[in-house]
């Protein structure tokens, strides 16, 4: 896609990453087995049920992978620094390189990473300036597919008409019960927490503010003006086109912010 490869190595975060495809890959393997296709060929749903399935899997996971190995926006180790920026620049007590202001150092990756939000295990990487717009789109659809998942287990039980002919898996349709309880329990717990977290990131867009600065309270910049949300939101997908916001596979370009706006790059 145009950017550079970034690869952290942490043990830990291969577990969590680990742990998210393999929720993925169950409910992307069995839902559509249990509940889509028997379902179909009954005539119960129609095709574009199916493919909007396998569209929100396909863009849930294509965010997942692009946000784990893209550059969150790491420093060069001697980077150029326009004379007309210079006060926007300081230097980091950990790594006593000079980086832009808003700027901090993830000590999981032992390096700077501009505007970073915070380190996620369960992308193996952190979330900064380059790769915030594709972490806001793991969170997105990651809710839109847990909350289609569940809609069609229930609707499987309460709503849909008894299928007539079994499934020709026998694992599948002696274990049906078992399986879409497990699903339905991995949607709920996940739904739960990526709602709370989108909200936060939300939030964190609107007022301008990423996590670290929340937490150690040094966004109470009273100098800095506040930006419209369009604005705010524009920075970190690269791109005025709101279209375009929703689409994980495309590179995306850095915007020009005035002058007056220009407080971390």
């Amino acid at each position: 896609m145009g950017q550079r490869i970034h690869f952290v190595v942490d043990p830990q975060g291969w577990c969590c990453m680990g742990l998210i495809i393999f929720i993925w890959l169950y409910n992307t393997i069995f839902i559509p087995k249990v509940i889509l296709f028997p379902h179909y060929e009954e005539g119960n749903i129609s095709v574009v049920a199916v493919l909007c399935y396998y569209f929100c899997s396909l863009f849930c996971i294509g965010s997942l992978l692009r946000a784990s190995v893209a550059d969150p926006g790491k420093l060069p180790e001697n980077p150029k620094i326009l004379t007309t920026e210079r006060e926007c620049w300081e230097l980091c007590n950990k790594c006593n390189m000079m980086r832009p202001k808003r700027s901090h150092h993830c000590s999981r990756c032992g390096h700077c990473v501009r505007r970073m939000d915070h380190h996620c295990p369960w992308i193996n990487n952190c979330v900064g300036e380059d790769n915030h717009w594709l972490f806001l789109q793991l969170c997105f659809y990651t809710q839109i597919l847990s909350s289609y998942t569940l809609i069609l287990d229930f609707c499987h039980y309460y709503y849909f008409l008894p299928l007539k002919k079994e499934n020709w898996d026998v694992f599948v349709f002696r274990h049906e019960l078992a399986l879409l309880r497990i699903s339905a329990f991995m949607g709920l717990i996940i739904l739960g927490g990526i709602s709370r977290l989108f909200y936060t990131q939300l939030m964190g867009i609107f007022t301008d503010t990423t996590s670290i600065e929340k937490m150690s309270n040094c966004c109470e910049d009273t100098s800095r003006p506040r930006k419209p949300w369009q604005q705010t939101f524009s920075e970190v997908f690269g791109t005025h086109w709101k279209i375009l916001w929703f689409i994980p596979f495309r590179q995306r370009q850095p915007l020009r912010v005035p002058y007056h706006f220009a407080n971390h790059v």
